[in-house]
């Protein structure tokens, strides 16, 4: 709300600069106000005021005098983001799998559970036990701000669900801003999963330097989300980008979403799962999860099973026409392979990039790096992290206010 000695256009603005300075520190790390001035153009009482105002609320920190330089006449103190002082709650929505995790402001992990695994049948117990869990979370740790959540695609936006599920349809009954968005006392953002996933890559990875790039998400489905000049490509809808949906064959396997020859139905975990059953490469594979069946596939790969390998190498082809695709639609610096396929690690890789070769105009090719994701976390239960970091960063008067409200440290009337 805006203070009574200014105009909303002036509360804007004051919340704009507010904004572009912690993004500044997110970025660098440390700052001093001089360099924080000349970067965004902002006159150096202005910085006095707005870093004051944002030290007071604790959001930034004095992190001891910066080696040279002097500002308006005294010793130039650095500046940083107060990234531990806050934490956010990060929840991924798989098919089967729900992930909960408490990072900070810089990704890093504090605490991660997984739910019992979900069939068609107990999705509203697993959205009971995320009720509980997120409510046991916020009553033990007051530093909590916020809660991202990542749910697949195609996910429309306005709406609140997801259109299509392919292999678990129920999940389409679930609306999830009505579930969770006025569930709890702190706000929750709502993303779908890639898009999640490639802010995660952005912020926690080795590409916060790379503004034009793709997280392609090899999980239970594949999707795609896609950062072009720093800003996540939506759509009118929320549901640009959907690539598993993207025929390769348009006379192939029939798809939940319609259509035919969905990339998907390739190679997906589900579809390794159903590979693994009709041609025995895992022993007991009926009884595994998905995920537990590609572990044990990418573990006999390494020992050398010749029927292993091969299911790895058939994945990468069909991944490697997806990236094509991405590459000839989007024209991305960097491509992320992440999720549970991408542990297959670098014969995966090998078998994405020789398709790349073949089927990419070689400038395209050169100007396009693809690597497997480095996060420590799954980049979508950091990426549903890093939605809420995302809000905290473009709105740090609303979150400085909760978290002294949270704390007991403050006034409980609203953000001035």
């Amino acid at each position: 709300m805006p203070g009574s000695g200014s105009s909303p256009s002036q509360a804007l603005v004051s919340e704009s600069n507010r904004s572009r300075i912690l993004s500044h520190l997110y970025r660098y790390g440390v700052s001093s106000r001089a360099r924080i001035a000349k970067t965004l153009h902002l006159t150096p009482a202005a910085i006095t005021k707005i870093t004051a105002h944002l030290i007071e609320e604790g959001l930034v920190e004095e992190s001891g005098p910066t080696k040279h330089g002097t500002y308006r006449g005294g010793k130039s103190i650095d500046l940083r983001l107060n990234k531990t002082g806050f934490h956010v709650i990060g929840v991924k929505f798989a098919r089967s799998l729900v992930q909960i995790g408490v990072f900070d402001l810089s990704g890093t992990r504090i605490s991660l559970m997984d739910l019992p695994t979900v069939d068609e049948t107990h999705i509203q117990d697993t959205i009971r036990a995320i009720h509980s869990s997120i409510d046991g979370l916020l009553s033990a740790d007051c530093t909590i701000v916020a809660i991202g959540m990542a749910v697949p695609g195609p996910y429309l936006r306005t709406v609140g669900r997801t259109a299509v599920v392919s292999s678990m349809q129920e999940w389409r009954k679930i609306n999830f801003r009505r579930e969770f968005e006025q569930s709890f006392s702190v706000p929750v953002f709502i993303e779908q999963d890639a898009r999640a996933g490639v802010l995660a890559e952005h912020l926690f990875g080795d590409n916060l330097d790379c503004e034009n790039m793709a997280y392609y998400l090899l999980g239970e489905g594949i999707g795609l989300g896609v950062l072009e000049a720093g800003q996540l490509v939506n759509g009118a809808l929320g549901v640009a980008s959907e690539l598993g949906h993207v025929s390769i064959d348009i006379n192939g396997l029939p798809c939940d979403c319609g259509n035919r020859g969905c990339l998907e139905l390739y190679c997906s975990a589900v579809a390794i799962h159903r590979d693994a059953i009709e041609e025995g490469i895992i022993a007991g594979a009926e009884s595994m999860t998905h995920r537990q069946v590609c572990s044990a596939l990418f573990e006999q790969a390494d020992k050398g099973d010749p029927k292993a390998v091969k299911e790895i190498e058939k994945a990468g082809r069909y991944l490697g026409y997806g990236c094509v695709t991405i590459i000839n639609t989007f024209n991305p610096e960097r491509i992320v392979l992440g999720d549970i396929i991408s542990a297959a690690g670098k014969p995966l890789l090998r078998a994405v990039q020789d398709v790349v070769d073949e089927r990419v105009v070689p400038e395209l090719n050169d100007s396009t790096s693809i690597v497997l994701s480095s996060l420590p976390t799954d980049a979508i239960v950091s990426g549903a992290a890093a939605v809420a970091i995302t809000q905290f960063l473009a709105q740090p008067t609303l979150f400085g206010h909760l978290a002294r409200t949270r704390s007991g440290t403050g006034p409980s009337d609203g953000p001035t």
